[in-house]
């Protein structure tokens, strides 16, 4: 090659980052499935949430009563590691609350995806009285019931909890088609509930109602929250 000929190739050769920039509006092409034409930006990427966060607080169209039928058995290929605090040191005469989330029973249980439960211990004004938590994505799906069998370590002793307070269950999933997680629905438990052993509790429709002014049943069937509770006291 004479010196132009060399400088003429190097010139038309592509660099790794300029092929770096086209893998993700390659990726676009080939995993949308509308047709031509169609935008080629890249992907916006999966926002990674704080504990207890939403990107986005709006309804659900898809109900419960409305949704669709259960889907087949199936299994996370991923793992979220949550974020689940260690139980607090033990004091005299005080006790400390561990509960189990064993499973929720959906309708359509089969179909949620990375689905999680934030738990959150609140006043009667919906303040925060301990920090919030958030499960890992659930073991597996079954029937009509998400399978999670992790436990919860309450971060305040039973006998300083505020008069009226509750613990709430935000059952999350995430949406794909909108990129954003969503709350499907929640549950509570009130002081007088707390009791060693399985205890199951009703499901409500989002949003979520922190003050428990305006509750409205998630469904008329049978399916709930299932916890099994452990007190501790010295």
């Amino acid at each position: 090659f004479t010196e132009d000929q060399k400088s003429t190739q190097s010139q038309d050769e592509f660099k790794l980052e300029d092929l770096k920039k086209l893998e993700p509006i390659l990726k676009n092409i080939l995993t949308y499935n509308k047709e031509f034409p169609f935008d080629v930006q890249p992907v916006p990427l999966r926002k990674i949430l704080a504990p207890g966060e939403e990107e986005h607080l709006e309804f659900e169209e898809d109900d419960e009563e409305g949704g669709a039928g259960a889907g087949s058995p199936d299994s996370f290929p991923a793992r979220v590691p949550g974020t689940l605090l260690p139980r607090l040191p033990s004091e005299p005469g005080m006790t400390l609350l561990t509960i189990n989330i064993e499973k929720i029973g959906l309708k359509d249980a089969g179909q949620c995806i990375d689905p999680y439960i934030t738990v959150s211990v609140k006043d009667l004004n919906g303040i925060d009285l301990t920090p919030v938590q958030d499960t890992p994505v659930a073991l597996r799906k079954e029937d009509t019931y998400v399978h999670f069998n992790v436990d919860i370590e309450i971060q305040k002793h039973i006998e300083r909890l505020t008069k009226g307070a509750a613990i709430f269950f935000e059952f999350k999933h995430y949406k794909p088609k909108k990129r954003f997680t969503s709350t499907k629905c929640f549950a509570f438990m009130e002081m007088d509930e707390i009791k060693p052993g399985a205890i199951v509790i009703e499901l409500y429709k989002k949003p979520t109602d922190f003050k428990r002014k305006k509750l409205q049943l998630l469904t008329k069937k049978p399916l709930y929250l299932h916890l099994h509770q452990t007190l501790h006291k010295e």
